[in-house]
């Protein structure tokens, strides 16, 4: 785990810029609201609206950014002044945060826009019952979302904006369908059933922080689409939240809510949260959990019977989570699965068809484009295969192969990128064999998805056809991903 977060790749160093600007934004945000004269609630409200902005913001393009940034209180007001009015109508609330939780897993069938106002007015939720809102402090709560919202903006868009320089990145939309068959109108039933367990028996738990095992079940939600995604990702949740507990009695217990050194340790959190999302949910649930706590310490409230507290709500929320993906419309690991391979062995189709008009001589062929497409659709098939590859599957056949199909989709993404970079050289030419190879591989990919028998190439290209090679490397990988693929295992990677 140590090894994953610390030595895991990260091009153009995109996620220590992320990082980086969240802890320059949210900060900010918390120091004008301070000089705008808020309270110390209003400044947590303000932060954690900053940092929703800056973390779950996703459009693929910066335009698009902007536009849903600026739909955030849109959202975000109504929902705070529902919690805020409902705080002394305990039925009336949990009937209302349990439709927030539907509404927002629902949205998500409108992309990254709706991912991001789902979360946000989730959340703006959540804070009004971390924070126990009322109707009173809703003009400072209101004050204290927009400033931050606009300090969070303008650090992003104006000050920061390094996107600019980068082409859009494509977001893989998730399997389609309609009705029941659709899986955000599955995930969205779902996420309420498991967010209604949790709420009854979080409230038996405790009548004061339930919505800390509501909490815990919309997030495991979060980027998962199967059940074994979820199953997974609910294990990861409480590892993390356990060891950040831990952290939390060695660290934010014995600093009593002291400002400097909490809001350093504030700032290391918020880094953690979002150096760490993209290759470790259990490190960032780490972060999470001791932010959390920090903030408590601020409120004067901290505890060790409440950070077990917590951790007893976390693992509610965790099970929740898991009789909903188990027992209500359950989406199949290996179905989603299948439909995530065979989109991205369709990317390595078009990114060869790409590359070879690009050595052609077509200037508007782009296969830049799709190999970023590719690294993204490989990255959903490896969240996706997660349950199979987890040390704790009891089935090593099925690990055997999952491992295997994950490192030949390597092996493809590794070789479109090769021959990519060759097709962007002036000087690289085309001629015969080069299109007998492409051709190939473009049927190789057919063949694959479709069932038929993938031929093995006879041909070996030397170190001086570049583009002959990549192209080789890329035609075995396809040859040797139809025996793990069509395995009779009676759960096949990929097939109907």
């Amino acid at each position: 785990m140590l090894k994953r977060v610390f030595v895991a790749p990260d091009p153009g160093r995109a996620r220590l810029r992320f990082a980086t600007r969240a802890v320059l934004g949210i900060g900010l945000a918390v120091v004008v609201c301070a000089l705008a004269g808020t309270s110390l609630v209003g400044a947590v409200t303000g932060g954690l609206a900053a940092l929703l902005a800056l973390f779950t913001v996703t459009d693929t393009t910066v335009r698009g950014q902007a536009v849903t940034t600026a739909l955030l209180p849109l959202v975000g007001l109504p929902v705070l002044a529902a919690a805020a009015e409902l705080h002394d109508h305990p039925v009336a609330r949990d009937f209302t945060f349990l439709a927030v939780v539907g509404a927002g897993v629902y949205a998500r069938r409108w992309g990254p826009r709706g991912h991001s106002l789902g979360v946000f007015a989730f959340m703006t939720f959540f804070v009004a019952q971390f924070l126990h809102a009322t109707p009173g402090q809703l003009p400072e709560l209101y004050a204290a979302v927009l400033l931050s919202l606009l300090t969070a903006a303008a650090v992003r868009f104006g000050l920061w904006c390094y996107e600019r320089r980068m082409p859009p990145a494509p977001v893989p939309a998730p399997p389609g369908g309609g009705g029941l068959a659709r899986v955000t109108t599955r995930q969205a039933i779902q996420a309420t059933a498991g967010a209604g367990f949790a709420l009854v028996v979080g409230q038996l738990v405790s009548g004061q922080r339930w919505y800390w095992a509501v909490g815990a079940t919309w997030w495991i939600f979060v980027n998962t689409t199967s059940r074994g995604e979820t199953l997974v990702r609910g294990f990861r949740r409480v590892l993390g939240t356990v060891i950040g507990i831990g952290l939390g009695l060695l660290v934010a217990v014995p600093l009593h809510g002291a400002t400097v050194p909490t809001a350093v340790l504030l700032a290391v959190c918020v880094f953690g949260i979002f150096y760490t999302a993209a290759v470790s949910y259990t490190w960032m649930m780490l972060s999470v959990t001791l932010l959390a706590e920090l903030l408590y310490g601020l409120l004067g409230v901290l505890e060790p019977a409440l950070l077990a507290l917590r951790l007893a709500e976390t693992g509610v929320g965790a099970i929740g989570a898991m009789l909903a993906v188990l027992f209500v419309l359950p989406v199949t690991t290996h179905a989603i699965t299948n439909a995530w391979i065979q989109r991205a062995l369709r990317c390595v189709h078009a990114a060869t068809a790409e590359a070879a008009a690009r050595l052609a001589g077509d200037e508007s062929a782009d296969p830049g484009s799709r190999v970023a497409e590719l690294e993204r659709l490989v990255g959903r098939v490896r969240l996706s295969l997660a349950p199979l590859v987890h040390p704790l599957n009891p089935m090593p056949a099925r690990k055997r192969r999952a491992r295997r199909v994950l490192a030949l989709l390597d092996d493809c993404a590794r070789e479109i990128r090769g021959l990519a970079a060759v097709a962007a050289d002036p000087v690289a030419s085309h001629d015969a064999r080069l299109a007998a190879a492409c051709w190939r591989v473009e049927a190789a990919v057919e063949a694959l998805t479709g069932g038929a028998d993938v031929t093995a190439p006879t041909a070996q290209p030397t170190a001086a056809d570049p583009a002959l090679a990549h192209l080789h490397g890329l035609e075995r990988a396809l040859v040797e991903l139809a025996q793990p693929l069509r395995a009779p295992s009676g759960s096949p990677l990929v097939g109907a």
